[in-house]
């Protein structure tokens, strides 16, 4: 199983950027995805998760407003177009793969990690 994130990069504050994740090796439509962050010298935390369909999706507290995550199951992708972002979203981005069918927990216990991408914001 393969996760290739993509897409981050350096924004200055009040900007957008629209990360990627391409899965191959495993069925893609069978499992919820979900995104991930980590700052440095922080602790991974949740971000967004969203239903196999694309129909359900859950957001931390922090990001709800701004984020927006999507898939395309033909493509076996999915994504997080975000918005407004500022200083505090500054961390590695990591995407997931997850058999369970729970969408709205914020729980970090997945099936499969993809590498990250490192999102800069700038003041």
């Amino acid at each position: 199983v393969q996760l290739q994130a993509s897409g981050g990069g350096l924004v200055q504050a009040g900007g957008s950027l629209r990360l990627s994740c391409a899965a191959s090796g495993l069925t893609f439509s069978t499992y919820t995805m979900a995104w991930f962050r980590q700052a440095p010298g922080k602790e991974r935390e949740f971000v967004s998760r969203i239903s196999r369909s694309g129909l359900i999706t859950y957001y931390s507290d922090s990001v709800k407003g701004r984020f927006t995550v999507s898939r395309d199951n033909a493509k076996n992708t999915t994504y997080l177009q975000m918005n407004s972002l500022n200083p505090d979203d500054t961390a590695v981005y990591y995407c997931a793969a997850d058999k369970t069918t729970f969408v709205t927990t914020p729980r970090t216990a997945v099936d499969y990690w993809g590498q990250g991408t490192l999102v800069t914001v700038s003041s």
